[in-house]
C-alpha cells in the first residue's frame, strides 16, 4: 500500500466516515511533512519515514493518549529531531505522551516528568532541572591525562568538587563551577592533556542511579 492508504484503512478500524479519515489523512500527511510522499510505497521508505508514518498513523483517531516505545531508536540526528518537534507539537495540542527511551536527551527535551528505571524499580522521579539538581551538579568538568590509571587521581582531586568519578579515559569532576574546578586542578600541578566543562545532563543522573556496568 501506499503512504496515504495506510492512513485510510487504519482509520476505518476506528469505524470513522470516509469523508473524515480523508480529511484528517491530509492533515496529517501535512503535519508528518509526508505529503510529497503520499503516494509512495511504503516498503522502500527509510526508516525515519516509516517512524513519522506510525506517528500519523496513530493519531488518526485523535486520541488524548499516545503511547510511544522508543520512537526514535535507529534514526539519523535529523530524524530524530524533526520528530521530536512533531511530538513536542502534540503535546502543545493538549496530548499527553507517555514515551519509554534510552535515549537521555530525548527524554530532556520531551518529558515535563519521568521516571528512572533501574533493574524494573523505580530510582527516580520528577522533572528534568528537578532531577539534575537533586543527583548531580551544575557542571561537569572532565579531565584526560597521560596516564593508564585516571582512578589513581580520585584521590588527589578530592577537594576540587563535589564528587569525583575516575574512569578509565578519563576523570569527571562534578562541580558547580567548572572553569573555576579547572584552575584549581592546574594550580596543584596537574596538567592534563584535554579538558572540558560542560553542563550536567540527565545521563549523568542516571548513571550516578543505576551505575556505568551493562546490565542483561
Amino acid at each position: 500500500m501506499t503512504v496515504l492508504d495506510n492512513l485510510l484503512v487504519y482509520g476505518r478500524y476506528f469505524d470513522l466516515p470516509r469523508k473524515v479519515i480523508r480529511q484528517r489523512a491530509e492533515r496529517l500527511l501535512e503535519f508528518a511533512q509526508l505529503a510529497d510522499r503520499a503516494n509512495d510505497k511504503v516498503d522502500p521508505l527509510s526508516g525515519g519515514l516509516r517512524r513519522r508514518l506510525t506517528i500519523a498513523r496513530s493519531l488518526i483517531s485523535e486520541p488524548e493518549l499516545l503511547l510511544l516505545d522508543e520512537p526514535t531508536t535507529g534514526l539519523d540526528p535529523q530524524a530524530r529531531h524533526l520528530l521530536w518537534d512533531r511530538l513536542y507539537r502534540l503535546k502543545q495540542q493538549g496530548v499527553t505522551l507517555v514515551l519509554t527511551t534510552h535515549y537521555m536527551d530525548e527524554a530532556e527535551q520531551l518529558c515535563d516528568r519521568l521516571v528512572i528505571m533501574d533493574e524494573g524499580r523505580i530510582a527516580a522521579e520528577g522533572s528534568p532541572r528537578d532531577l539534575i539538581a537533586r543527583y548531580s551538579t551544575r557542571e561537569v568538568l572532565e579531565l584526560r591525562f597521560n596516564t593508564d590509571d585516571h582512578g589513581a587521581l580520585v584521590e588527589k582531586l578530592a577537594a576540587v568538587g563535589e564528587r569525583i568519578e575516575g574512569l578509565p579515559d578519563r576523570v569527571l569532576v562534578y562541580t558547580a563551577h567548572g572553569e573555576r574546578a579547572l584552575e584549581q586542578v592546574e594550580s596543584m600541578g596537574l596538567v592534563p592533556l584535554a579538558s572540558l566543562v560542560r553542563r550536567s545532563t540527565l545521563e549523568d543522573v542516571f548513571l550516578r542511579l543505576t551505575g556505568r556496568s551493562l546490565a542483561d
